[in-house]
């Protein structure tokens, strides 16, 4: 009698991922593929708010870079972790000197802000909270549109939950920054 054979799921790399192109979107979870559908539009609205005010404070206070429309981070090798932000910041001396590379940015933002999504799973977002956060980001600022709140993550395990009265601010990671949480929600550009 022969032993079972075990049939493993194949990991996925990075660099697989790449190879994908851009016509289907996925972040990969120690290995493993997970899909990324197109989002809402109250979602898209809320993803261009937040990266407006932070380019417009970034334009006063030139301290790196925003990007937006799910960049790939690497966070983890072997098996390998790439996950993407709504919107991110990357300060100006973590850019490499050779120029901004075609492929996923080797490491994690200084800031991921994730947009909460109606058919997001609170678990779900919390994971990929922790893995920002292990693997070197320095906030993380989850942005409810529904509730109307903005809750700040930070690595040392604490946590903020801004309402439409507080205000927002970027701690050491954007010195300055501080923007009322209402005025994330309200009117146009």
């Amino acid at each position: 009698m022969t032993a079972p054979v075990e049939i493993r799921p194949r990991l996925w790399t990075a660099e697989d991922l790449l190879a994908l192109g851009e016509a289907e979107r996925y972040e990969l979870v120690d290995g493993r593929l997970i899909p990324m559908p197109p989002t809402g539009l109250s979602h898209g609205y809320t993803e261009a708010r937040v990266a407006w005010i932070l380019g417009s404070y970034l334009r006063e206070h030139p301290a790196g870079i925003l990007v937006t429309g799910e960049v790939g981070f690497v966070l983890r090798r072997d098996p390998d972790t790439v996950r993407a932000a709504d919107v991110a910041f990357i300060r100006a001396e973590r850019l490499p000197p050779e120029g901004l590379p075609t492929g996923f940015f080797e490491g994690a933002p200084d800031l991921a802000v994730e947009i909460l999504s109606p058919t997001d799973r609170y678990a779900d977002l919390l994971y990929k909270v922790s893995q920002w956060l292990e693997a070197g980001t320095r906030q993380v600022w989850v942005v409810d549109p529904a509730r109307r709140t903005v809750t700040i993550f930070q690595p040392d395990g604490t946590l903020r939950l801004l309402h439409e009265s507080d205000e927002l601010d970027g701690g050491d990671v954007l010195p300055g920054f501080r923007y009322p949480v209402r005025a994330l929600f309200e009117g146009a550009f």
